[in-house]
């Protein structure tokens, strides 16, 4: 048992710090240095969804329902998972026409019209008061076990003693809050970044302290999840029918009906539209929060189950089944954690309570007192210079007019449900929001008259379905008709409407209630004409995405700029007027406002009074109207049209650039060719000049001496064989290279031991290496490497690498390596030497024809960085055909030696069940 005084200063205190915390969001916004400008805190900010319903209710319903409580969480996880259509359009359309709240939305919707904007305001109220009540319920109940445990006798709510309940503080405590950090400034469109800073840290304190009871009825009470289940299987009796899917209320359709009642109410809560559409900075921000969101609500719920097994392990000590996640902590003796349980549900519900009351607040303000108070002559607010004080007051008044509400619902009438069961109620019936907004997203035919019957008719149907049957089970009604139907008609059982008997009693009504508000939406919508705001209204929203949209304007009307700017001073005051209109005019200044100056001014207004308020009060100083649709679908198309003709006509200068570029470097590879050419026939008329010059001179000494020493004669006979086996090398080298690339090189590919090709490879060259001092090292696998080639013409490759190693190796200790291994479905040569090797910018040239390397140092007589001596095509020659047999040949970085370094790639051949033996 904790002392009250204990437990209260740690909640105030915490109440305290997100008073800091939020004032410290604000400033940093002061300085242009914004905290909620990051897609990872608008994604935390979006957890407000998970209330105290998540953090104590989702393992009440899994200890009694089994796996039902997925539900609520994939429900906002299949929503975000059309986020990047459906919410980013909302986004759009909000930024575009400065909306405020879900009311704001849907009445700018159908014609901005005011009656239903109060209508959707009235619903929300109602909707909302029981998700209040259930938040200050989980903070009573959990303050009372934490002070009171083990004596878990929750006490008695009523109104006589609302000064000793907790919850009553909390809320008060909260409404200075949310005056402070919510209403600073007049125009709700802008956004609160105090109050997002703050819930964005109490998601963090709520996952934190729910992971920490989770681990701890985990790994702490029991040894892991294993040893858990193994003792829920023993002590618990069918258990595994416990979490079965058969455990659901309502079966299949129960499972399918809460999934759909999740997924709508997560769009349509007020609070949800608040943080997801009103306080989104950027709406590339969404990109992140579809999946890091999910993410959260994976990790929140991740030790539902087991401390749901764990509780009900716990018997008689962890009672109830929604406190089982402070309950059980409290069980086993422990005294910090419960504490940090106690903050995080209080954050919970906290900020739950904290961005609906701003919602809630901003409809009432908006779309209920102030157009009453300006159809009201007497207070003769026309007159007044200056209202913004009175529209702040309206909006404070009203933050604590709905937490009063919200407490009394939780006074009188929380004792009759669970957790769950409240929260589902609100879903319900937020739902009922959700045909309206969804149809008239995509569907322009959509009328204002369909829409507000359709609500009306679906929130009537929840309110008789699960509404009105929670006053009678709480004793306010008699609950006679709960059975048998109001004057015994049975077929007005509100939970067997029509005879609709074995359903789950939410599904039931969402079933009836959306079968009549989408029915009399379509129904009406197609049968009834729209005006010509709504007309223009509904073809601004269902094309938002079209960039063009954002750009049309909409007044055709005249208005003058002090006329104007006057009406906007006295509802905005002269500050925030000069931010939008610019300075004031003079007195009597008749010069017209622009269209877009009208646009300007009617989104301010409707920033600080809404959609229907605003077009009221710029019709009475514009002469003159908004376009019809058609003119502005033609604004659209025009400006589409001309958007489309810019697009192509960039593409048309991209495409016409890159063809420049790429001729230019046509034209440059063409001269590169032309030089290459030239080149390639000077190179060719010197290598084979050089011989012919050796042997014709040789011949004539041989020719013209007439006594020479038989020895001479010898020698030179030897110098003239040289020169005409060099000439004739390289002529079929040239061939080689001519066959190569004219595709005419004939190949005789077989079986082949690259083993045994090596091996002969070697002694090819050992002579040419011992006469260079040269070392030739090898590391060859043990068994055979099989590849498809031509024996002679791979043969060929090898003692070329080998032959240019031996060239390039060291003067000193010249060293060459040969490795041969597998490398995945191919076999891999390597030939490296430790000589200078090859730099980066050499390694694709070395292939180019008659390209070689200058050697630093002198061989034959040859001095220090003249080429060695050969013709410079056996590189290029190598490549082709190596390329020809299906492989590859390259310049790498050296592994062992450290200079030059190139490998060759074969494919491995395929198996054969009787191979034919090896190549040699």
């Amino acid at each position: 048992m904790r002392s009250d005084i204990t437990v209260l200063i740690v909640a105030f205190s915490y109440l305290a710090l997100l008073f800091v915390i939020a004032a410290w969001g604000d400033r940093r916004a002061e300085q242009r240095r914004s905290l909620v400008n990051s897609p990872t805190v608008y994604a935390l900010s979006i957890a407000v969804y998970c209330t105290a319903w998540t953090f104590y209710g989702s393992v009440g319903r899994a200890a009694t329902t089994g796996l039902s409580f997925l539900l609520i969480y994939l429900g906002p996880t299949l929503a975000m998972l059309c986020g990047w259509m459906l919410i980013r359009k909302m986004i759009r359309i909000a930024r575009a026409q400065r909306i405020t709240s879900i009311a704001d939305f849907i009445s700018a919707r159908y014609g901005k019209s005011g009656g239903l904007g109060a209508l959707v305001a009235l619903i929300a109220v109602i909707a909302i008061m029981p998700y209040i009540a259930l938040q200050l319920k989980a903070i009573t109940v959990s303050y009372a076990i934490l002070t009171e445990y083990p004596d878990q006798t929750l006490p008695a709510l009523s109104l006589s003693g609302f000064l000793s309940d907790k919850a009553f503080w909390v809320s008060l405590v909260l409404a200075v809050f949310i005056i402070l950090f919510g209403t600073r400034h007049l125009d709700a469109s802008e956004r609160h970044e105090g109050m997002v800073t703050a819930i964005a840290f109490e998601s963090l304190v709520k996952l934190f302290a729910f992971l920490s009871v989770g681990f701890f009825a985990t790994f702490v009470l029991y040894s892991g999840p294993h040893d858990l289940m193994a003792s829920a299987a023993v002590e618990l009796p069918h258990l595994g029918q416990r979490f079965g899917l058969d455990q659901i209320p309502g079966g299949a359709l129960g499972w399918f009906g809460t999934l759909m009642l999740a997924t709508l109410a997560f769009i349509t809560l007020p609070r949800q539209f608040q943080v997801l559409v009103v306080e989104n900075v950027n709406e590339q921000h969404l990109r992140r929060a579809c999946w890091l969101f999910p993410l959260y609500l994976l990790l929140i719920n991740l030790f539902v189950i087991p401390i749901a097994l764990a509780g009900l392990l716990g018997g008689s000590a962890t009672g109830e089944p929604d406190n089982f996640v402070l309950t059980l902590p409290l069980s086993a003796g422990l005294q910090a954690l419960p504490l940090l349980v106690f903050i995080g549900g209080l954050s919970a519900a906290t900020s739950m309570m904290i961005v609906e009351t701003i919602a809630l607040s901003t409809m009432v303000s908006n779309q209920l007192v102030m157009p009453l108070l300006l159809r009201w002559r007497s207070l003769q607010l026309a007159s007044r210079p200056d209202l913004s004080g009175w529209l702040l007051g309206i909006r404070r008044v009203a933050i604590i007019l709905i937490l009063i509400l919200g407490y009394l619902y939780h006074a009188l009438i929380g004792e009759a449900y669970s957790l769950v069961t409240i929260g589902l109620v609100s879903f319900a019936a937020a739902a009922q929001f959700a045909p309206a907004l969804l149809l008239g997203l995509y569907w322009r035919g959509a009328s204002r008259n369909g829409a507000a019957i359709g609500m009306i008719a679906g929130t009537l149907v929840w309110a008789w379905t699960l509404l009105i049957p929670g006053f009678a089970l709480s004793g306010w009604l008699d609950v006679s008709f709960i059975e048998h139907g109001p004057f015994g008609i049975e077929l007005l059982r509100p939970y067997a409407l029509f005879g609709l008997e074995g359903w789950d009693i939410y599904t039931h009504a969402l079933f009836w209630s959306m079968l009549v508000n989408v029915g009399l939406l379509v129904g009406i919508s197609l049968f009834s004409r729209q005006s010509h705001m709504e007309q223009t209204q509904a073809a601004l929203f269902t094309n938002a995405l079209r960039p063009e949209a954002e750009q049309a304007p909409i007044w055709q009307g005249q208005a003058s700029r002090y006329e104007l700017f006057m009406l906007l001073s006295r509802y905005l005051g002269l500050p925030a007027t000069r931010r939008l209109l610019g300075q004031q005019p003079e007195p009597g200044d008749d010069s017209a406002a622009t269209p877009a100056m009208i646009a300007a001014a009617e989104q301010g207004l409707t920033g600080a009074l809404g959609s229907a308020t605003a077009r009221i009060l710029i019709n009475s100083v514009v002469r003159g109207e908004a376009l019809d649709m058609p003119s502005i679908l033609s604004i659209l198309d025009t400006t589409s049209q001309t958007l489309e003709y810019n697009r192509r006509l960039e593409q048309k200068s991209s495409e016409l650039a890159q063809i420049g570029e790429e001729l230019r470097s046509a034209n440059e590879r063409l001269r590169e060719l032309d030089r290459l050419k030239d080149e390639f026939v000077a190179m060719v008329s010197h290598e084979l000049r050089t011989p012919l010059t050796s042997i014709r001179a040789f011949a004539e000494i041989l020719h013209d001496a007439e006594a020479m020493p038989a020895e001479k004669q010898q020698h030179f006979l030897e110098i003239i064989v040289r020169e005409s086996e060099r000439l004739s090398r390289l002529i079929e080298e040239i061939l080689d290279l001519a066959r190569l690339e004219s595709g005419r090189m004939t190949l005789n590919p077989e079986r082949c031991d690259l083993v045994e090709l090596v091996q002969q490879s070697v002694d090819a060259v050992t002579r040419l290496y011992e006469d260079r001092a040269v070392e030739l090292a090898l590391k060859l696998p043990d068994s055979s490497c099989m590849v498809i080639a031509d024996p002679d013409r791979l043969q060929q490759v090898l003692i070329n690498l080998l032959d240019n190693a031996s060239k390039f190796a060291s003067d000193a200790d010249s060293q060459v390596l040969l490795t041969l291994a597998p490398h995945k479905r191919h076999y891999r040569i390597r030939v490296e030497d430790n000589g200078p090797g090859i730099v980066e910018a050499e390694r694709e040239k070395v292939f180019e024809k008659f390209h070689q390397i200058e050697q630093a140092r002198k061989e034959e007589g040859q001095p220090a960085g003249t080429r060695p001596r050969g013709t410079g095509l056996g590189l290029p020659i190598s490549r082709g055909i190596i390329s020809h047999l299906g492989g590859r040949l390259w310049v790498d970085d050296p592994q062992q030696l450290g200079g030059a370094c190139l490998i060759m790639e074969l494919p491995k051949a395929p198996e054969e069940d009787n191979p034919s033996g090896s190549c040699g």
